[in-house]
């Protein structure tokens, strides 16, 4: 099985942690991993850098890890806290003189064109964002290399054009294509991982209180976020792995996340070497004792995983 590298841009809910106004003993905590940007990974895989997600804090995250290119993005879902940076992307046009190559349902494809008209507008103000758009659903997918020779220019008062080896200038435009299907629809929990010069990724689908989301598994890596319920079904592409990611905001019951109880019971379920909680809230205490609790309680009941919060900047591989 290929091995990918993970790492932690964001950890928290849609408020973040600290939050503002907030004194609590986790908003107030000195340990640099109780500051917690919203969720968002990425992930280092067959040569291939891809990004999850694109929230509010995109551009903080991505300066903070010194990441500038960026093969595929993927999206788990449509909510600001993992959409609300998508406009930063043009820092990518700008610098890397790429299109960025999104991955998404045809669910979130449509809430990012109501929240970002101008950006798939017929007659678009010069210097947007330039996005390549492929659907997918549950199904794996094949992500390649991005396309060096499809370098963009700036045309003045015009806005981005492809350059062509003869010099030709041509418009961009919103490309719209269907992912590429991985041929072999049986995975038995592995991942075959590279294929030429693409990498196979699998969708994990989960509900997010009554809303269709996608987690992915890179590998020996998966990573699940704002989820109440897996179906079971899922499962199959769950297994023999070394690290997973699960979300929990809360001690209680929650109607769109699992709470810590649930979290744990998929864990279980799961049994990855290590899992790693993620979206976490001010609810719970500070990184420290938090991390012993999780210690006890695994042991409490007998759940062979390696469980422990995640935080910003922490590396799986």
């Amino acid at each position: 099985m290929m091995k990918a590298r993970l790492t932690f841009l964001g950890t928290g809910t849609s408020l973040g942690v600290p939050i503002v106004g907030c004194d609590c003993r986790t908003c107030s905590s000195t340990d640099p991993r109780d500051k917690r940007l919203r969720a968002s990974a990425f992930v280092e895989y067959g040569g291939l850098k891809i990004l999850v997600d694109v929230g509010p804090d995109y551009r903080t995250q991505m300066l903070s890890a010194g990441l500038c290119s960026i093969d595929a993005i993927l999206f788990t879902h449509d909510h600001k806290d993992h959409t609300g940076g998508f406009d930063d992307l043009r820092a990518i046009n700008y610098v890397g003189r790429q299109v960025a190559e999104i991955w998404c349902e045809d669910i979130v494809l449509q809430s990012l064109k109501q929240a970002y008209s101008y950006i798939f507008a017929d007659d678009k103000y010069p210097g947007v964002s330039e996005v390549s758009i492929h659907l997918i659903d549950e199904n794996p997918f094949i992500v390649y290399p991005l396309d060096r020779s499809r370098r963009l220019e700036w045309e003045r008062n015009t806005g981005y054009r492809y350059l062509l080896p003869s010099g030709e200038l041509v418009p961009v435009g919103n490309p719209l294509d269907k992912a590429e299907r991985a041929d072999d629809p049986l995975f038995e929990g592995n991942c075959r991982g590279i294929r030429g010069n693409g990498v196979e990724i699998i969708p994990i689908r989960g509900i997010h209180g009554q809303l269709p989301v996608l987690g992915f598994r890179f590998g020996n890596i998966a990573y699940i976020t704002d989820m109440s319920a897996i179906p079971e079904k899922e499962y199959e592409k769950l297994k023999n792995l070394d690290h997973v990611t699960i979300n929990t905001v809360s001690y209680r019951h929650h109607h769109s996340h699992f709470s810590l109880d649930e979290a744990l019971e998929v864990a279980a379920r799961i049994g990855a070497g290590h899992t790693w909680l993620t979206h976490l809230s001010h609810s719970f205490p500070p990184h420290e004792e938090f991390s012993k609790e999780l210690k006890s309680l695994c042991k409490e009941r007998r759940i062979p995983s390696v469980v422990l919060p995640a935080y910003d900047g922490l590396i799986l591989e």
